[in-house]
């Protein structure tokens, strides 16, 4: 499958929300999928990041979400529920503002209920990176960036000038 161009920070279409999925559809979700997991590994070529990607980052306004840490999950239709109260501050990156860090406040676990590929309905309990992490997703399907979810205006950093130490 062809490489997909990433829409970047200032585009318009990364602040839509997309649609569900609907079953009739899940055949056109394995080539979406392979879109994906090309993009995504391209982008870690480039940049030596990244562990998931949404299908609205492409340009396919699905609620999709491609994770790859160390096997390939494909959330189809997710839902997160039971967000812990206890939250936590990371700088979080995006693949659509690759050299850009931006400090945000995460829910420490959550829920997550999605399809996967043979439409079953499949739970998971996140936390930590992996709750930031799906939560980073989500947020795209709703068309909400991390930069919405800055903690200030000083909740920004090129990532060529964060140092390890800072954090």
């Amino acid at each position: 499958m062809p490489i997909k161009p990433i829409l970047l920070l200032g585009n318009p279409d990364l602040y839509k929300v997309c649609e569900e999925v609907k079953q009739s559809e899940l055949e056109s979700v394995q080539s979406i999928m392979a879109d994906l997991h090309d993009t995504l590994f391209d982008f870690r070529a480039r940049y030596n990041a990244g562990r998931a990607i949404a299908a609205p980052q492409i340009g396919v306004f699905k609620r999709i979400v491609y994770m790859h840490i160390d096997r390939p999950t494909i959330f189809i239709n997710p839902v997160l529920s039971g967000m812990s109260d206890r939250m936590f501050e990371l700088w979080d990156d995006c693949l659509s503002f690759p050299d850009l860090l931006v400090k945000v406040r995460r829910h420490k676990s959550c829920h997550i209920e999605y399809r996967g590929l043979e439409w079953k309905q499949q739970t998971l309990d996140l936390e930590d990176d992996l709750s930031e992490l799906l939560q980073h997703e989500c947020d795209h399907l709703d068309g909400i960036l991390a930069v919405q979810r800055a903690i200030d205006s000083r909740s920004f950093a090129l990532k060529g000038q964060r140092s390890p130490a800072t954090g």
